[in-house]
């Protein structure tokens, strides 16, 4: 998976990968936006030092930990994934602010289409300009997009060093919890 050319890598600026989505899910997961890797692969969080896959199964949302070529699995346990914004860069702050709040006009005409139970924007920043929000937190947002709730949880690429894998695995555990979904790990 990793043994892309930088110039492989940087011909996937841009792409955009499909949305791993179905009605009736429990949580849609939105990322910031892919990165390379996730372009170049076709797979949301590809990049090996991102720790979504890995907070995902210790968290107890899957039985194990998959790998980003099985994301599809997901539909499977009631979860689902897309981003703020569609393109693809190689750092999240090569986005402007007007993209961001576009995105977040995206994302919610799509979740008011596919209606899950909890959207769980990855990125507090994101979060913030996305939706306008300057003081959001961490957490369950007051904000709602019709009958779905919002949580902000921390982002979960190894650049984020203010998050260790345990404490984004509890903080990812809590939505679990206030979601509904049962702990299913093995």
């Amino acid at each position: 998976m990793t043994g892309f050319t930088p110039q492989e890598l940087e011909a996937a600026r841009d792409r955009v990968i499909p949305d791993v989505v179905a009605g009736g899910l429990s949580v849609l997961f939105c990322g910031i936006n892919p990165g390379l890797m996730s372009a170049a692969t076709g797979h949301h969080f590809a990049r090996p030092g991102n720790r979504f896959w890995p907070v995902l199964h210790l968290s107890g949302f899957t039985p194990r930990r998959l790998r980003p070529e099985e994301q599809e699995e997901l539909l499977a346990y009631g979860l689902g994934i897309t981003n703020v914004v569609a393109r693809a860069t190689a750092r999240a702050d090569e986005l402007s602010d007007e993209e961001f709040r576009e995105g977040g006009r995206r994302l919610t005409a799509r979740v008011e289409r596919v209606r899950p139970r909890w959207l769980a924007v990855v990125g507090i920043t994101a979060y913030r300009t996305a939706f306008g929000e300057r003081r959001a937190v961490i957490g369950p947002q007051e904000r709602t997009i019709g009958g779905t709730r919002i949580w902000a949880l921390p982002n979960p690429s190894g650049l984020n060093a203010h998050w260790t894998l345990e404490s984004m695995a509890e903080e990812f555990g809590r939505l679990r919890e206030r979601a509904g979904v049962p702990d299913r790990r093995v």
